[in-house]
């Protein structure tokens, strides 16, 4: 097994804890060379039984950007009747300009017939195919920060608008519209929790020790 050494340790929990979900981007270009490497980091998640469900839709067209942007916002305005007065505010206030601004954003999908009917794994949980997507796409928000590059990942849209402008078959699932590129806003929290959305919980209090009624006896450092 490899061992790292301690500068390679302190990189990695650094990319883990500093991570953040931009949505303020400079329109600079981004070097195909990096978003090769972003893409290859997720191309090398792991996936339930080796399935690889992922693909990798890269959108540079301004013209798809603005579309995609646009169906977000309507999702925004959609979702905001849940929520009142000053959640309200702050719900409509997320920004879904990142897909507008940002260079490029990458549609990553989650193909579930891939591997055919029995693959290992997915046999007993179905979710796992979408499971490993998200590992992807965790690899490509490491990589991406590793690389100087910042990334926002839009969750707000129907899936049909998604597959109607990006030409993707029906079967097809597009888990995730992630955007990259240079900021100027690099925030020291997440943003949610900058905006007072929610406060992180403590990790002691998610553990339980050989069964659910055994509470964490660890102690951490925040």
């Amino acid at each position: 097994m490899h061992l790292f050494n301690e500068w390679q340790k302190e990189g990695v929990y650094k990319a883990i804890f500093e991570r953040r979900d931009i949505r303020e981007f400079r329109a600079d270009p981004l070097p195909e060379e990096k978003l090769q490497k972003i893409i290859l980091a997720g191309h090398h998640a792991p996936s339930v039984g080796f399935m690889q469900p992922w693909n990798f839709i890269v959108v540079q067209s301004q013209e798809r950007k603005e579309r995609l942007a646009t169906i977000c916002q309507k999702e925004v305005k959609a979702l905001a009747i849940h929520y009142e007065d000053e959640r309200k505010t702050k719900f409509l206030s997320l920004k879904v300009e990142g897909i507008r601004e940002a260079p490029v954003t990458i549609c990553v999908t989650c193909d579930p017939t891939r591997g055919g009917g029995h693959v290992l794994g997915r046999n007993s949980i179905p979710e796992t195919d979408i499971l490993s997507v998200a590992c992807c796409i965790q690899n490509m928000w490491l990589a991406a920060y590793a690389e100087g590059i910042a990334m926002g990942w839009v969750s707000f849209y129907k899936k049909h608008d998604v597959r109607e402008i990006l030409g993707i078959p029906p079967h097809i699932e597009p888990v995730a519209l992630l955007s990259l590129g240079y900021t100027d806003h690099y925030p020291d929290a997440p943003l949610l929790e900058q905006a007072k959305w929610e406060k992180r919980l403590q990790v002691r209090d998610l553990i339980r020790h050989d069964n659910w009624n055994e509470v964490c006896r660890w102690q951490f450092e925040d």
